[in-house]
């Protein structure tokens, strides 16, 4: 499973913060990564750099094998938070789709 980070200008990117949040995706999405090819991590301030209550936003989008792509986002307080919540929402939906898949 390859993770890719695509960040907005406000937001910066280092090697660190990236380690970090490919574990905490990796981690969170462990039962389902046979199944997972990509995912793509978009990161962005929603308000730029001023200041505000759930500007941070966390797309992720899956590609799953033999299936279109599927996406969720979360915007929350911080970085992290958002992160977790579309770890959430995708694990959600992947238990969905793969149980679906494994119905036939």
């Amino acid at each position: 499973m390859k993770i890719q980070f695509n960040t907005d200008k406000t937001i910066p990117s280092n090697e660190k913060d990236q380690l970090f949040f490919s574990s905490l995706i990796a981690d969170g999405l462990e039962n389902f990564e046979s199944h997972i090819t990509r995912i793509e991590v978009h990161l962005s301030d929603e308000n730029g750099k001023k200041e505000g209550l759930n500007s941070m936003r966390c797309l992720l989008e899956t590609r799953i094998e033999g299936r279109q792509p599927i996406a969720v986002s979360c915007q929350s307080d911080t970085l992290e938070l958002a992160i977790s919540g579309a770890i959430d929402k995708l694990t959600t939906s992947l238990k969905t789709i793969i149980g679906r898949i494994q119905d036939h």
